[in-house]
């Protein structure tokens, strides 16, 4: 199955310029969305993982099922101001603007190996923030995964020394 022909081609959303990977198909698909699960948990399989931190929003889409069916604990990265609890929080700059991200205080354990999971990696900005979190709350980054990548963005150069695993590349 190829899943990049369940990828949308949105030009000029969120702003002109951007052209915007949608993957509302795949998930609007059970036998799309199952494949894309196979493929990432192939990606990471033999990795060392204690939780899955799932960033805000689309990235819960696919951490959660993982994390269920491996049978470990989601840990949610939010953006600023989402969070109930005391939270520790990291800026960053994406694509079109900037942003900060946040999780819990109490999110990771010291030496608690997280894999950092969106839907796609694009400029790298989300992903360096998210590693950052997890680091600075005492977790060990096991590794990024990510349904699709851009390639020509270089979002792999902002996270180099981890493991990264991508399904979809354009």
């Amino acid at each position: 199955m190829d899943l990049k022909d369940y990828i949308a081609n949105v030009p000029d959303f969120p702003k002109p310029g951007i052209l915007f990977r949608d993957i509302t198909p795949i998930l609007q698909s059970p036998t799309a969305f199952r494949h894309a699960l196979d493929a990432l948990k192939q990606g990471i399989a033999g990795s060392p993982i204690d939780a899955f931190a799932a960033i805000d929003a689309r990235g819960f889409l696919i951490a959660a099922p993982l994390a269920l069916e491996m049978g470990k604990p989601l840990l949610p990265v939010r953006k600023e101001g989402k969070l109930p609890r005391d939270a520790v929080k990291v800026s960053y700059d994406l694509e079109y603007g900037s942003n900060a991200m946040e999780m819990h205080r109490d999110a990771v354990s010291r030496g608690e190996r997280v894999l950092v999971v969106d839907d796609l990696l694009a400029t790298g900005g989300t992903a360096e923030a998210t590693v950052k979190l997890v680091e600075a709350l005492g977790g060990v980054v096991a590794g990024l995964a990510f349904l699709v990548e851009l390639t020509d963005l270089g979002g792999r150069d902002r996270i180099k020394g981890y493991p990264i695993t991508s399904v979809i590349q354009f």
